[in-house]
């Protein structure tokens, strides 16, 4: 099995949780229909660490970044559990405290930074926004300001550069800038979503670094949301794995990516090219279930090659067990698995 290197270095004492997902059920309303598409989600964002949220497309793991902020798409709703910012249950946030606190509480760094800057303003403008609208500065010293910023996040020739517009801008630069306007304000919970997929490999890894040390330095509660296990080694100190809309394994990186415990987290780990690795890919089987016609019993079992009959007739709790966690009836039997090195 593959394990991407993960960076000890990288694992900074826990701090207190600055944003919380409380059994949190996420659903699309069509008519009278409910569509249950995220399913009692519990995740804790602590000060100073980066959490991970991973697994394939259409797991649910932007909906449930996006919970934290307050921008379901139409159709979506949180339709039980609670979202908690700094103690504070979201629950009965209006329109008008969800635009206060975006930005300032909490702020997030979108996939693709064109489609976050206004191609019709200057880059430079738009990061100084947040000073002049939500402090009241000048323009003189908002320029100041996001000149500063636009120092801090990498971009060379700040000062030249604050009026030219997003298309004059490489790739690694826009996000540079997106992620100085996320940070504009302080926030002390930022909310990363798949913020490099976009990117070629040596900005990527720029990227990465600038997000990991703006993260310490600002003690920031970070969420990465991220398919690539690559990624996610480089810069986070937890983990929690997403399948069909629920947290089926989570823990400390370290110890999940070593030793993981649920089917579909190793399955994941053992489809990781390695180019030193003799044999073909290990893909895991089959499609993720159609949220409208979910299996019976654990959502995993179709693919699963430890599925028995109680897995197809029982959806297994999420089980705590010291720092980890995780949901599966055999879970014993994939770390046994990882000893053995036994074909399933």
């Amino acid at each position: 099995m593959t394990v991407p290197a993960v960076h000890p270095a990288q694992t900074p004492a826990a701090g207190g949780a600055a944003a919380e997902l409380r059994g949190v059920h996420i659903g699309f309303r069509s008519g009278r229909r409910l569509t249950p598409v995220v399913r009692g989600v519990d995740l804790r964002l602590r000060r100073g660490r980066v959490l991970a949220l991973v697994g394939e497309s259409g797991s649910g793991k932007s909906l449930t970044s996006l919970a934290l902020i307050g921008l379901l798409p139409p159709g979506a709703e949180v339709t039980s559990g609670s979202v908690v910012l700094d103690g504070e249950d979201t629950g009965g946030f209006s329109a008008r405290r969800w635009r206060e606190v975006r930005g300032g509480r909490v702020a997030m760094v979108f996939q693709d930074p064109m489609a976050a800057l206004n191609p019709g303003f200057a880059v430079g403008r738009q990061i100084a926004e947040p000073f002049r609208r939500r402090l009241g500065l000048g323009r003189r010293e908002a320029r100041e300001r996001a000149v500063a910023l636009m120092r801090e996040v990498g971009i060379a020739d700040a000062e030249s550069r604050y009026g030219d517009h997003p298309h004059e801008f490489s790739g690694g630069m826009r996000q540079r800038a997106v992620i100085a306007m996320a940070l504009a304000l302080g926030p002390s919970v930022l909310l990363a979503d798949e913020p490099t997929t976009a990117l070629d490999v040596t900005v990527q890894a720029q990227i990465l670094r600038l997000l990991a040390r703006r993260q310490r330095e600002a003690d920031l509660a970070t969420l990465l949301v991220s398919h690539d296990l690559g990624v996610v080694a480089r810069v986070a100190q937890d983990v929690a794995v997403m399948y069909a809309g629920r947290i089926v394994e989570r823990g400390p990186l370290d110890a999940v990516y070593t030793r993981p415990a649920h089917p579909y987290t190793l399955g994941l780990l053992e489809a990781v090219p390695d180019a030193e690795a003799d044999g073909r890919l290990k893909p895991i089987k089959g499609v993720p279930p159609d949220p409208r016609r979910p299996p019976g019993g654990c959502a995993f079992h179709p693919r699963c090659p430890f599925a028995t009959e109680v897995c197809r007739e029982e959806d297994p709790p999420l089980a705590e067990d010291g720092d980890r966690a995780v949901a599966c009836h055999h879970s014993a039997e994939v770390t046994a698995a990882q000893d053995t090195e036994e074909p399933r």
